[in-house]
C-alpha cells in the first residue's frame, strides 16, 4: 500500500483553503506591525487582530496534522471496529468531488468489489475549496459519476456504504436524507453504513473557528438517517475531531 506522506493532509487542507491561510498571514503581519508602529491605542485591538490570526494559521493546521496525518484516520485500524468481521464481498465507496482514499481500501480489501461513486454537482457544491479539491485531485479511474439520490448500483447489492468526510457536502437535510435512503436501497440485509464526518460542535469550533459551520451537528445527521430507516449501531471519535457512526436498519 503506498505510504501517506508525513504532512499529506495537512498540506491538502492548505492547498484546498489556500485564500483563508493567505489572508491569515496578511492580517498577522500588519497586526504585528500596527502595534509597534501606530499609537497605545491601538495596541490592544492589534494584538488580538495578531492573536486571532495567529490562533488560526496554527490551531487549524495543527488540527489538520493530527486528524489526517497523525490519527488512525487514514491508518484504517477504527475499520476492524466498525466492520466487526461483516463479510464484505461488495462495498460502495461516495465522495463529493474529492477522493484520496478510496485507492487505499481497494488496495486494502482487494477481494471486495467496489462501486466508486461521484455526487459532485458544480451547481450545486459552489464552494470555491471544492472547485480546488477537484482540480488538483480529478476522479480515479473508473469512477462513477451520479446524483447523490440514483446511483448506479442494484438494489440489495452491497455489503457496505462508505461517505468518509464526504456526506456534508450535501448542504440541505433533504439532500442527505435522500443520500441514507438511496443507501439502504443499495445495502443487502444486515449491510451497513460507515460515515466518518466532523460535526458542529465545540472542538471543531475551537480547532476551525467559523469553519466548523460547514459542517452539521449530530442531530442534524440523526433526523436525516432516522428518516431514512436507519440507526446508529455504534459511534466512537478519532480524535475529538471526527466522529465515526456505523448505521444499521436492524
Amino acid at each position: 500500500m503506498k505510504t501517506r506522506g508525513r504532512f499529506q493532509g495537512m498540506l491538502t487542507i492548505a492547498r484546498f483553503n489556500w485564500p483563508f491561510y493567505l489572508a491569515a498571514a496578511v492580517a498577522l503581519v500588519a497586526a504585528g506591525l500596527a502595534f509597534f508602529l501606530l499609537s497605545n491605542a491601538w495596541r490592544v485591538t492589534s494584538a488580538i487582530a495578531f492573536g486571532c490570526a495567529l490562533y488560526f494559521i496554527f490551531v487549524s493546521l495543527g488540527v489538520s496534522h493530527l486528524v489526517y496525518d497523525r490519527s488512525d484516520l487514514y491508518r484504517w485500524s477504527w475499520l476492524e471496529r466498525a466492520l466487526q468481521s461483516l463479510p464484505m464481498r461488495r462495498a460502495v465507496f461516495c465522495h463529493c468531488g474529492f477522493d484520496d482514499t478510496s485507492s487505499e481500501l481497494r488496495e486494502k480489501f482487494r477481494e471486495v468489489r467496489w462501486d466508486i461513486l461521484d455526487h459532485y454537482d458544480p451547481e450545486r457544491m459552489t464552494e470555491a475549496s471544492i472547485h480546488r479539491a477537484r482540480a488538483l485531485f480529478p476522479p480515479t479511474p473508473g469512477t462513477l459519476a451520479c446524483r447523490y439520490h440514483a446511483w448506479p448500483v442494484p438494489a440489495e447489492s452491497a455489503d457496505v456504504v462508505f461517505g468518509l468526510l464526504a456526506v456534508h457536502e450535501l448542504r440541505t437535510e433533504a439532500e442527505r436524507t435522500a443520500w441514507f435512503a438511496e443507501a439502504r436501497r443499495c445495502l443487502r440485509p444486515g449491510g451497513r453504513v460507515v460515515l466518518a464526518e466532523h460535526l458542529r460542535d465545540a472542538a471543531n469550533f475551537l480547532a476551525f473557528g467559523p469553519g466548523f459551520l460547514h459542517f452539521h451537528s449530530s442531530a442534524s445527521w440523526l433526523r436525516c438517517w432516522k428518516q431514512a430507516g436507519f440507526r446508529c449501531h455504534d459511534q466512537f471519535g478519532v480524535t475529538p475531531f471526527v466522529q465515526i457512526f456505523v448505521l444499521t436498519t436492524t
